[in-house]
């Protein structure tokens, strides 16, 4: 049986250098980072608040899924970010800082 190499869909917090929140979405989090903090390419909200590094993030099997824990995780207070990124910070953080 030939197994799938399905691209998870990953929802991810980064912390800003204003120590602003920004949620997002995407199939690639390494190239997203990168396009975050060093292209034109990243979001604006990013753009003008660099560096960022990611504290948070979770993956999904459907990008339909992704898509709604990131609106529902932009309906958050910081405060609930915060906790929630206390209980679960992304794995990957201290490894994928640009």
């Amino acid at each position: 049986m030939k197994r799938s190499t399905r691209i998870p869909h990953v929802v991810y917090i980064l912390k800003c250098a204003d120590k602003t929140l920004y949620v997002g979405c995407t199939n690639n989090l390494e190239k997203r980072l990168h396009q975050h903090n060093h292209l034109k390419s990243g979001a604006h909200y990013t753009k003008i608040r660099r560096p960022v590094v990611l504290v948070y993030s979770e993956n999904f099997k459907t990008l339909g899924k992704a898509r709604r824990r990131e609106a529902e995780l932009k309906r958050w207070r910081q405060e609930k970010k915060l906790g929630l990124i206390k209980i679960r910070p992304s794995i990957v953080s201290n490894t994928l800082r640009y």
